[in-house]
């Protein structure tokens, strides 16, 4: 025993070690193993030997076989439905219709939902000639798969090619109890008109729509009466389209469709009004092809009016879907109104305007409101100039300013443009109590000028001094309301009230611009040749400020004042403000009293005047100094220049040694550039 296994353990071949495990030089792929094997014909089996049968007891023997073996199969996998179907069409073959039958009937116990049994069942009925069991099939199958189109169709059409169109018409009747899809309902349809039964077909149409509420098939619906020329009724489906469908489902299908009907009929007012009602009530996106339609429409029939009109429309619609998108988009409701504005009659452009206002901003914030108070005031101003109609506008007016939330924020402009309206419908006591109930509930500068100037031009002057007093008392550092207030007295002759003005203004503790308000004084009493107040406000000004430009203008005041020693005065008050601003930081301002002082002595002066002034000019020097930047590091130097002033420079010695070392530096230099110059003589002549 241990002989033979060691025989047998010695048989078993050894597996051959690759040693060399590089890739081929030539690679065989599968699809070439496979196009070999094709080529040689290595997978054909050789056909089955052909069997004749001679006799009957052959035949019956044969077809035993065969049957054993079609049972055979069907007993081992019975949901096979493929082996009932070649055993029914075996038996078919050999006319034995009961057994196929029988056959079938087992299979459709099996699996009674297989839709290709049933066809096949009812194929081999109708193939027989059997339209009797044919019709108890078909009946059978619909009862038990009625969403199977394919029974009811093959059914119908057996009916119509047996020419029983009564038969048919019921099946089909029994078919549209069940609502199938939309082409079940078109065969039936197309089925009663092949017989020319029209209104069957209308009935049926009826039906469908309802089925079926989609606007193609209501489109289709209204065809069909055009088709058979009932114009009146294609017209009347449309009609009830509409009206079926409604302003939430509308569609431009629809109305494209109902439109190009009456331009058939050649209706082309009631063509023009379907496309403008629907552009009213359809959005942008979904218009596109209406507009497109309109258009071509009015190029083929409409005059240049209507042309417009299409312009105008869509870009209405444009507007309105702007406006529907963000209703607070006051620049959109702006290019809405002026296109209706430029167009449409006054009650559409009252409603447009009626609906932007009513976009008030969610946020009581001035900036948020600067936009939209403009639809007002272009509300009042279309209903004053275009709609003439003065009650309107004034209930515009009164509405805008009922709404301004005048605690916190206000607009003048709007108090203004009413009372000014006022007034051109002359109602004076309206426009007066308007300016005065703005200045009671939020007094602004601009209301108080607007209403100061209202009663000038109206020559009210006692009505302009209780405004410029209760002006004053609202806002007493305005310096301009100062001015105006004493030049309106001035011009009325009153100086002296005009000079109490000007010193209550100068004794204010607070002004926003002091140095317009004092050359106003100043002007004022120059103005009024008063000599010695003027001069006296100088000295009052520069006890207050030592700005050189108030001592410039000061002993230009002098100058001018044209009496005799003007020239001494003018020279003492140049000295005087030197004298001030030696201890001025600022050398740039003295630099510049000093050059209107030599201006002056150019003109005026004696030579000695000039040589004294041209003295006390300063020295302009390049200086360096260190720059910090803003976080407080060290930025490098930075050059600027500096001036220095001789009377300066005498109480400095550090000034003095400074200047004599920079002599010194100077006269290095030139010594310098003298022991140079002999050695170029030298090279020049040898040259």
């Amino acid at each position: 025993m241990a002989a033979s296994t060691a025989a047998g353990k010695q048989r078993i071949p050894k597996v051959a070690k690759v040693k060399n495990k590089a890739p081929a030089e030539v690679q065989i792929t599968a699809e070439q193993l496979l196009r070999e094997a094709k080529e040689r014909e290595l997978e054909l089996l050789p056909p089955p030997p052909q069997q004749k049968i001679t006799d009957e007891e052959e035949l019956n023997d044969y077809k035993l076989r065969k049957r054993k073996t079609f049972e055979d199969n069907i007993r081992k996998n019975r949901t096979v439905i493929s082996n009932w179907i070649k055993y029914a069409q075996w038996e078919e073959s050999l006319k034995e219709i009961q057994r196929a039958r029988s056959i079938y009937e087992r299979a459709l116990d099996v699996d009674y939902r297989n839709i290709t049994l049933w066809l096949k069942y009812a194929e081999m009925e109708m193939k027989n000639r059997q339209v009797n069991h044919a019709r108890n099939i078909w009946d059978r199958a619909i009862t038990t798969l009625p969403r199977v189109n394919q029974f009811w169709y093959k059914y119908t059409y057996m009916e119509e090619m047996l020419g029983n169109v009564a038969g048919a018409r019921q099946v089909f009747e029994r078919w549209m109890e069940w609502q199938p899809e939309e082409q079940a309902w078109h065969s039936y349809i197309n089925f009663e008109l092949r017989y020319k039964e029209v209104d069957r077909a209308r009935t049926i149409y009826e039906r469908f729509v309802l089925v079926h509420p989609d606007v193609k098939n209501w489109i289709k619906y209204a065809r069909f009466e055009e088709k058979h020329a009932y114009f009146a009724h294609a017209r009347k489906v449309y009609e009830r389209a509409v009206e079926f469908f409604g302003d939430e489902h509308m569609d431009e299908h629809l109305y494209v469709a109902f439109a190009k009907f009456e331009e058939n009929q050649k209706e082309f007012e009631r063509v023009r009004v379907i496309y403008k009602y629907a552009l009213d009530r359809i959005s942008k996106q979904e218009a596109q092809e209406l507009f497109k339609n309109y258009t071509i429409f009015e190029k083929k029939f409409g005059d240049r009016r209507g042309i417009e009109d299409i312009i105008v429309s869509k870009r209405r619609f444009q507007y309105e879907e702007e406006v529907k998108a963000n209703p607070h988009n006051y620049d959109a409701w702006f290019d809405y109104l002026r296109l209706v504005e430029s167009d449409a009659e006054a009650e559409t452009v009252r409603e447009v305007y009626e609906r932007a206002i009513a976009n008030v901003p969610p946020i009581q914030e001035k900036r948020h409101w600067k936009r939209y108070i403009y639809l007002w005031v272009n509300y009042a101003l279309y209903e004053e100039l275009e709609a003439k109609d003065p009650e309107r506008t004034r209930q515009v007016y009164q509405a805008s300013l009922k709404l301004i939330p005048h605690k916190k924020f206000t607009f003048a402009k709007m108090w203004l443009l009413y009372a000014q309206f006022e007034i051109r419908q002359k109602n004076l006591p309206f426009a007066r109590r308007a300016l005065g109930t703005s200045i009671g509930k939020c007094p602004k500068n601009k209301l108080f000028k607007g209403y100061i100037e209202l009663e000038l031009q109206l020559r009210e002057f006692d009505r302009c001094r209780k405004l410029y007093e209760k002006f004053l008392e609202f806002g007493p550092e305005n310096c301009t309301s100062w001015i105006k207030f004493a030049e309106l007295e001035a011009i009325l002759g009153d100086i002296e009230r005009a000079r109490a003005i000007y010193e209550l203004a100068i004794s204010q503790p607070r002004l926003d611009m002091p140095e317009v308000l004092w050359k106003s004084y100043i002007d004022f009493e120059i103005e009024q040749e008063e000599t010695e107040r003027t001069r006296n406000l100088y000295r009052r000004l520069l006890q207050r400020t030592q700005h050189v430009k108030v001592w410039i203008s000061f002993a230009q005041f002098e100058l001018s004042a044209g009496k005799e020693g003007s020239l001494a005065k003018c020279r003492q008050i140049y000295e005087e403000a030197n004298k001030t601003m030696r201890n001025c930081e600022e050398k740039e301002e003295r630099l510049m009293l000093l050059e209107s002082w030599r201006n002056f002595e150019d003109e005026f002066g004696t030579v000695s005047d000039k040589e004294r002034v041209d003295k006390l000019m300063p020295e302009k020097v390049k200086k360096r100094r260190k720059v910090q930047a803003d976080d407080g590091s060290d930025a490098g130097w930075e050059e600027y220049y500096d001036y220095i002033f001789p009377e300066d420079a005498a109480n400095q010695p550090n000034l003095k040694l400074l200047a004599m070392a920079k002599l010194w530096k100077k006269q290095q230099q030139e010594k310098e550039a003298a022991e140079q110059d002999p050695d170029k003589d030298v090279d020049e002549r040898e040259s």
